[in-house]
């Protein structure tokens, strides 16, 4: 495809290396043609690159084969998931995962973006259910707004909740910004 039919979220393969387009811009330079300003995020090691392309210059575009996938459990740095229609489980890495396993328990449903068969991007659900298993108690008498307190999931992983949330209580956590975001009832 050429550079001026690019596309946010696309991905595309630039110099052997997997990209996506975070964000690009039409720039008009002085003297000669118009160009590209483009914003790629490495798909290998999530480092941003600028890079500048003329409209004309042409991108081969990668396409991703998105899959559903279910977690099943953590071993040590090995995370085993498993694929919802085949039922093929696969092994990732620290690397591949990144923060995932602190907001997964077994049974999440996540989505899995692959490349020549390979796993690229692990996407998890915007938010998880969990439930908290250690936090310090109420403060009486604390009528400060916004005085949070840390709680530890069952996941091991610690957010800052407000006052009223206790132990045992379900709470359901952004996993892009791993902040509190509201009580849940079950």
């Amino acid at each position: 495809m050429r550079a001026s039919e690019m596309n946010k979220g696309q991905t595309v393969k630039i110099d052997g290396k997997l990209y996506a387009i975070v964000d690009y811009q039409h720039v008009k330079l002085g003297k000669g043609g118009a160009v590209f300003q483009t914003k790629l995020k490495s798909l290998t090691d999530g480092s941003i690159q600028n890079i500048r392309l003329r409209a004309e210059e042409i991108v081969e575009e990668a396409y991703l084969d998105k899959r559903s996938y279910e977690y099943l459990y953590s071993s040590g740095s090995e995370h085993v998931l498993m694929d919802t229609t085949t039922y093929d489980q696969i092994t990732l890495d620290d690397d591949a995962f990144g923060d995932g396993p602190k907001y997964l328990k077994a049974n999440s449903q996540l989505q899995v973006s692959m490349y020549e068969g390979k796993p690229v991007i692990v996407t998890l659900p915007n938010t998880v259910d969990l439930e908290v298993t250690d936090t310090p108690p109420e403060i009486k008498g604390a009528t400060a707004t916004n005085q949070n307190k840390p709680a530890t999931m069952e996941t091991g992983l610690v957010v800052q909740v407000p006052p009223f949330v206790k132990i045992g209580e379900l709470i359901r956590v952004d996993t892009r910004t791993g902040e509190y975001v509201t009580r849940v009832k079950e």
